[in-house]
């Protein structure tokens, strides 16, 4: 196993790139670090150069770590490796309550062995669609009138209680510290109404994975979505930023959304979230 470093952290970005869509969350988050975005993430491999396995995990030199949930992701191109590494080597702390991030599931099973067989308890809570834009040629742009586009703007730090409070993730001081990380360092889009609060938003988590699109139920109806998921995938193309997200797997109205705005998928791939020590 090895820990990765700045030099060593821009190679393996351009390796996962090579292996989208499936590499996307572990990409994003070499990208985000590889841009001097805030993060509490070390990144190990099984061996270097040529890797086959690479995680993202809490980084236990980093005290703001201890403050947030305990996150895992990782890429794997050999599942035996993975084995290797998820029983063998020390490289996740299997001792206190975390997560296991957008993972591919048809590794469940071997997940599921592995942490029965340290006896540490699991269950996934997150079912996934992994959607994709390869290129901005492929989105399909809603028309909107000069009004609408005069209410366009990004959110600010004023905005974080807002998105707190209506994410269903969030209402925790847990989750209102990462959103305020989201809104200072990653792109962000909403609509406004006519006193300049925001009705309908759209944001970017710190591994680059477009989320948290929400409307106002008394804003609902207008194809504001629609107008947002389009802007902020011109805007992230346009930076430099992989065009995706994950889409929870009974919420039929944004996979909707998001394909027929020409997001795609691979039809044989899920991800899935998983709890430990729960």
């Amino acid at each position: 196993m090895k820990v990765l470093h700045k030099d060593e952290l821009l190679i393996a970005e351009e390796v996962l790139l090579k292996h989208l869509p499936k590499s996307l969350k572990v990409y994003g988050s070499l990208y985000s670090i590889n841009r001097n975005k805030p993060n509490t993430l070390e990144v190990v491999v099984d061996t270097w150069p040529d890797f086959k396995v690479i995680i993202c995990r809490p980084d236990p030199k980093n005290k703001h770590s201890l403050e947030l949930i305990k996150k895992v992701s990782y890429y794997s191109l050999d599942e035996q490796v993975l084995r290797k590494m998820l029983t063998e080597e020390n490289v996740i702390d299997w001792s206190s309550y975390f997560h296991m991030a957008a993972f591919d599931i048809s590794h469940a099973s071997l997940v599921k062995e592995v942490s029965s067989n340290r006896q540490v308890n699991n269950r996934g809570f997150i079912m996934v669609h992994l959607l994709y834009l390869p290129d901005c040629s492929h989105l399909i742009t809603p028309i909107f009138d000069s009004e609408l586009e005069s209410r366009i703007s990004s959110l600010d730090l004023s905005h974080v209680d807002l998105v707190n409070k209506t994410w269903k993730f969030g209402g925790n001081e847990k989750e209102h510290s990462r959103i305020t990380n989201f809104i200072s360092n990653y792109p962000s889009c909403c609509i406004t109404d006519g006193q300049g609060q925001p009705v309908s938003w759209i944001m970017m988590y710190d591994y680059c994975a477009m989320g948290m699109l929400y409307t106002l139920p008394e804003h609902r109806g207008k194809g504001y979505a629609k107008v947002l998921v389009s802007i902020m995938s011109k805007k992230l193309h346009a930076q430099g930023y992989p065009v995706y997200c994950f889409i929870e797997e009974e919420n039929t109205v944004s996979y909707r959304l998001f394909k027929n705005l020409g997001f795609t998928e691979d039809p044989s791939y899920r991800a899935a979230w998983f709890e430990f020590n729960f």
